[in-house]
């Protein structure tokens, strides 16, 4: 009886670029809601808002980050990482040759 009124954690999905086209576009038609769009294709609602918002700012109707730019950045973000750890293992590298040496 514990599990009366939850529900399970969906399981996340990964769609392709077309398919998120597809169901921007059948929101952008305007027979049927957002809402509805989802319900059909057993989407999140709040996912085909994200979808729709994400076009419209790589149509320029929107500002905000296009997806080329958030895949750049992201790219940015982990080659930044990973740079930082590589001066962090040279400065170890540093200290340890140069206790050696005294």
């Amino acid at each position: 009886m514990e599990s009366m009124g939850k529900k399970k954690p969906r399981a996340r999905r990964s769609f392709t670029p077309e398919f998120k086209a597809e169901i921007v576009g059948l929101c952008r038609q305007g027979d049927r809601s957002v809402g509805q769009v989802a319900k059909d294709f057993d989407l999140t609602e709040t996912a085909v808002r994200d979808w729709v918002r994400q076009a419209e700012v790589d149509a320029g109707e929107r500002d905000g980050l296009t997806s080329s730019e958030r895949e750049e950045l992201a790219a940015l973000r982990r080659e930044n990482t990973r740079l930082r750890q590589d001066v962090e293992i040279l400065k170890r590298a540093t200290a340890f040759f140069a206790k050696e040496t005294r």
